[in-house]
């Protein structure tokens, strides 16, 4: 099982596998096929009052990871599809944020892999 985190600005590679965006909102700048992704699972995303409430500089990230993980603790449907995708073979979640450690992405890859 191969699961791993990249900005969706990085170009497309060989060892990617399926290329899932992880993102509510589509990148800025981006077009489809220069973000090259296979399946967008915008349910899976941190929820607007969140996103908005971390990146407004109010909150911290242990915070924002708590509130994280009860987000998807509360929406099974999404992490099943997500799981199945994992299951298949090799997956890169896809994110946009600047920040390649404290993301989104990173807390949603050491979910998935923690709760197998």
């Amino acid at each position: 099982m191969q699961v791993n985190t990249k900005r969706v600005y990085e170009p497309k590679a060989d060892g990617d596998g399926m290329r899932i965006l992880v993102d509510r909102l589509w990148p800025r700048g981006m077009t489809k096929a220069e973000a090259a992704v296979d399946l967008w699972l915008k349910d899976i995303a941190p929820s607007t009052e969140l996103r908005r409430w971390f990146h407004g500089d109010q909150g911290n990230w242990t915070e924002f990871s708590e509130r994280y993980i009860a987000e998807l603790d509360g929406n099974p449907d999404p992490l099943a599809q997500l799981r199945q995708r994992i299951d298949a073979g090799p997956v890169t979640l896809l994110y946009s944020v600047k920040d390649e450690v404290h993301n989104h992405a990173q807390l949603l890859k050491v979910y998935v892999l923690r709760h197998r």
